[in-house]
């Protein structure tokens, strides 16, 4: 994904006193900012250009958030943070399992919307590239300067989200890593009650992990109760 000089967001919401109220509050932040009123528009739009970051309503007219998300994921993995007024949970997992990197739940304040923002484009934009190795263990490998992991050689379809935690559980293989550690290293925020988001994107590597494996013997991430997760070499 290609980083702009001013990051260049696309907000998709039909909610045109919303769209004015970000606009005017991020009028001093240095973003490009671009709008969207319907879902087939806004999935055509991520087909013709990149964009750092989408702002996606789950409501949209034409063809839902959810659907634009799941359309996006099949080849681009540009973050995404879901807007939704639905407060049931499981809506909130639909996004994260289809994808996104992190939701807000309508209403929000727009400073909430920020840090986040701030947060997904932080852990996007990776880190310069360093003389590293990478990180390996067994058939997995992971390349912390280019945002990419691999299974014997073959590459794995991660979100920026997704390829945090991993490269933190690697980094601890062996290791319990809380999840409080977790939430505040890999989505850069403090863990909160009753929020399922790391669970979700543990619950989503796991499953590719599997997929990509096929008898390899990938490292199998376990979960410990009333703690957190732990890597393991082979299967858990």
């Amino acid at each position: 994904m290609q980083v702009h000089a001013q990051p260049a967001v696309l907000l998709a919401d039909d909610d045109a006193e919303l769209a004015q109220m970000l606009a005017e509050f991020f009028a001093d932040e240095p973003f490009d900012l671009h709008f969207s009123q319907d879902g087939t528009a806004t999935a055509g739009l991520l087909a013709q250009r990149d964009f750092d970051l989408v702002l996606l309503d789950v409501m949209l007219p034409g063809m839902s958030g959810f659907e634009v998300l799941r359309q996006v994921r099949r080849s681009c993995d540009t973050p995404v943070i879901m807007m939704t007024a639905r407060s049931a949970q499981e809506d909130r997992i639909q996004g994260l399992e289809s994808g996104a990197d992190d939701y807000v739940c309508k209403p929000f304040s727009p400073a909430e919307l920020l840090a986040r923002m701030r947060a997904v484009m932080r852990r996007s934009a990776g880190r310069a590239p360093q003389a590293e190795a990478g990180l390996a263990i067994g058939p997995l490998r992971l390349l912390p300067q280019v945002q990419q992991a691999f299974v014997d050689g073959r590459p794995l379809a991660l979100t920026s989200a997704e390829l945090r935690v991993l490269e933190i559980l690697m980094r601890h293989a062996g290791t319990a890593v809380t999840r409080e550690h977790l939430t505040e290293a890999a989505l850069g925020r403090q863990l909160e009650a009753y929020d399922r988001s790391l669970d979700t994107h543990v619950s989503n590597l796991r499953r590719k992990l599997r997929q990509a494996a096929a008898g390899a013997g990938a490292p199998a991430i376990r979960g410990l109760r009333n703690l957190g997760y732990m890597l393991l070499a082979g299967k858990a």
